[in-house]
């Protein structure tokens, strides 16, 4: 090849390589600038950095991440408008572009399981914790939120049933009726057992978790309704009542200082 050909070849090469990195650093300029606006709660402003970071450089997973938790700090639980629901589906849409390029980001499947959370679509936040459980097994947080669904899945349709044969919520059981207490025995005992599971399982990564001990509680107080007998259903109160003397034991440490919010000694 002629000499000056490879000279001109070499040139374009190098102002090639000299482009690649100035538009990475514009990205990273935008990033800087998303983060500041980020930390002073400025999130559209910090959506419109973290956008231009990620057009500049697609392959940037930092700024992508921010751009996606940028959008969900917009987005308002509950709220049923338009807008709100925009927000929620643009940050699980950055979300999974994170995945897309690191499957096992566990902060971008948290972000999606807690989208689907808040929108209370409990099967598909299931999936979500469990995919979570999947890339870090010792997330607490995972396990007590499938305890939480599980509640939050069986506790309207027993709420139902004690109403409609008025019951009031200080009425000692179990549900009088003996058709209605099969019913729910066989639609959710699998579902309550499996939500004592997990949160047993929260409070194994860490003992003080009171959260996890106040709907073990929930659970077992409830589920004693669906015994046969009124010395079944008592056992079961027991059981929860002792779910609730650890639970304010562990509040009190914890705000005596005695333990760490993760059950260390202090």
């Amino acid at each position: 090849m002629n000499r000056k050909v490879i000279l001109i070849a070499s040139a374009a090469g190098i102002l090639a390589l000299a482009g690649t990195g100035c538009t990475k650093l514009r990205a990273r300029d935008h990033l800087n600038k998303g983060v500041q606006a980020y930390r002073n709660a400025q999130y559209p402003n910090a959506v419109e950095h973290f956008k231009q970071a990620v057009e500049l450089d697609p392959a940037f997973p930092t700024a992508r991440l921010y751009l996606a938790t940028a959008y969900m700090m917009q987005y308002i639980p509950g709220a049923e408008s338009p807008e709100n629901m925009k927000m929620a589906q643009a940050a699980h849409d950055q979300f999974l572009k994170v995945l897309e390029q690191n499957p096992k980001d566990d902060v971008a499947i948290a972000s999606i399981a807690s989208l689907f959370l808040n929108q209370t679509k409990w099967e598909e936040a299931a999936q979500w914790y469990k995919k979570l459980i999947e890339v870090n097994p010792n997330n607490k947080e995972a396990y007590y939120s499938l305890g939480f669904i599980a509640w939050k899945t069986w506790y309207v349709p027993y709420a139902t049933a004690r109403a409609e044969l008025g019951m009031k919520q200080e009425d000692p059981g179990p549900i009088k009726d003996k058709k209605i207490r099969e019913n729910l025995k066989a639609k959710y005992w699998t579902i309550i057992e499996e939500g004592m599971a997990n949160l047993q399982k929260a409070l194994d990564i860490d003992p003080q978790y009171d959260d996890a001990m106040a709907y073990l509680n929930l659970l077992h107080r409830e589920r004693a309704d669906l015994m046969d007998t009124p010395a079944e259903y008592r056992k079961e109160i027991d059981v929860a009542d002792n779910w609730v003397q650890k639970a304010l034991e562990t509040k009190k440490l914890k705000a005596e200082g005695t333990v760490g919010a993760a059950g260390q000694a202090q």
